[in-house]
């Protein structure tokens, strides 16, 4: 999935601050082999249908998403790409709520501490 393999940290979101990205646990989003993937921030976990498509010549991976908010089902779509300084750069959207842009850097060891 063009480089996006992996666990990112999400550092960034246009509508919440790094305090309330991490209210749970620290924010991030996470890409599989098999086209999947799950994501975190906030109370909001999801999971992920990811496919890899071609937009104004620029490959991303675009992705419903089904999870929970606080115990609530919610769901929606989203899309990512690399950016050529190594950061993911996306938007994640709430179906009948919130939106948000994002950025993510390439998980680390401290940031496993953190998660533990």
């Amino acid at each position: 999935m063009m480089g996006l393999r992996g666990r990112w940290r999400i550092v960034d979101m246009d509508v919440w601050d790094r305090d309330a990205i991490d209210l749970v646990g620290p924010g991030f989003i996470e890409f599989t082999d098999d086209a999947t993937g799950q994501f975190g921030f906030i109370a909001v976990h999801g999971w992920m249908d990811c496919r890899t498509v071609n937009r104004d010549g620029r490959a991303r991976i675009e992705f419903s998403w089904d999870g929970d908010d606080e115990g609530d089902q919610v769901s929606g779509r989203g899309w990512a790409v690399v950016n050529d300084d190594r950061t993911l750069e996306g938007h994640v959207f709430i179906h009948m709520g919130d939106d948000s842009g994002f950025r993510a850097v390439p998980w680390t060891e401290a940031d496993e501490r953190d998660a533990g």
